[in-house]
């Protein structure tokens, strides 16, 4: 049995698939009223329960073997949010596990995460990174880059953030710092192989895509595959802040927010090599990739959905 929380994120609904394609048996951790779902003819059970709950959290490891710990406020959340779900939840998770006997707990961080950095997305996922390590636990921490794919929030969001105005695009600086763009694809083929290799155990893996772009660069893409051209207009990253800070009082899921911004504040470079030397893989090349979804695609509404969209009731 292999237990998923987080199972309804951008990540989450992709390795839930994969894995009940494969015929393993899923357990989603829920605070929804679901029993099943289909995915792709294969039912998977979905447990319903909390990460603030100890007790429905150590039933639904009970007989896991492996639990992919996805759960994260890490878009949209506020700070008291990155604060209750990544680390307390992320408590509660390891004391369930150890009680349940789980076999490995895996876990997805971003590169530049570390406990004293400055940005509070970044410093979250590195506490986060440290109570597992210090877990007793076996363990694989996941390291990622900036992951893309059709339903992602950071490159679909900066299609959204052109579409909010048809002349110019606000970029945090110079738009210089380096980023690791990893296909959801080739994420969720490192998570489920990590699996069966054991030198994965106890490891923190350090990973992304075939090639390094800069903001800008990443921008630029965006704009040509979109065909949303813009003026670049580089403006100092706190007002970005500010504004992101003031908006998101209106509007919580407008693209553009603070945990947006942490991933810019500095270079987050992996080694080219770490996936193949693990897993034997070839990740895909970004502009190659979003061609295949992100073209014709209308963000206008997209953005005006976001927008329209309420934030959810605290859970307790």
């Amino acid at each position: 049995m292999i237990v998923v929380t987080g199972g309804s994120g951008f990540v989450g609904k992709a390795l839930v698939e994969r894995l009940a394609q494969q015929g393993e048996p899923v357990r989603v951790l829920s605070a929804r009223s679901e029993r099943a779902f289909a995915a792709r003819g294969a039912r998977v059970e979905v447990f319903q329960g909390s990460l603030y709950d100890a007790e429905s959290l150590y039933r639904a490891m009970i007989g896991a073997h492996t639990v992919f710990h996805l759960a994260s406020a890490q878009w949209w959340g506020r700070k008291r949010d990155l604060e209750r779900i990544d680390v307390r939840g992320t408590q509660n998770v390891i004391a369930a596990a150890r009680s349940a006997r789980i076999g490995r707990l895996m876990v997805l961080s971003h590169l530049g995460a570390a406990p004293s950095s400055a940005f509070t997305l970044l410093r979250v996922k590195g506490q986060v990174e440290e109570m597992v390590r210090t877990s007793g636990l076996a363990y694989t921490i996941f390291r990622s880059g900036v992951v893309f794919g059709q339903g992602d929030t950071f490159i679909n969001g900066i299609a959204q953030l052109l579409r909010a105005n048809p002349f110019i695009f606000l970029q945090p600086g110079q738009g210089e710092c380096l980023l690791h763009p990893l296909y959801i694809g080739d994420l969720i083929e490192a998570l489920v192989r990590s699996m069966e290799h054991i030198d994965t155990v106890d490891q923190t893996l350090s990973i992304g895509g075939p090639e390094y772009m800069t903001f800008n660069e990443i921008v630029r893409t965006v704009m040509r595959v979109t065909n949303a051209p813009r003026m670049i207009v580089p403006v100092p990253p706190w007002t970005l802040r500010a504004f992101a800070s003031l908006i998101s009082r209106f509007f919580p899921y407008f693209p553009l927010t603070l945990q947006w911004l942490d991933l810019l504040a500095g270079n987050r470079t992996a080694s080219m090599s770490t996936l193949y030397d693990f897993f034997e893989m070839q990740p895909r090349r970004f502009e190659d990739t979003i061609l295949t979804y992100m073209r014709g695609r209308r963000y206008s509404l997209e953005l005006l959905r976001a927008m329209l969209r309420r934030r959810p009731r605290r859970i307790a």
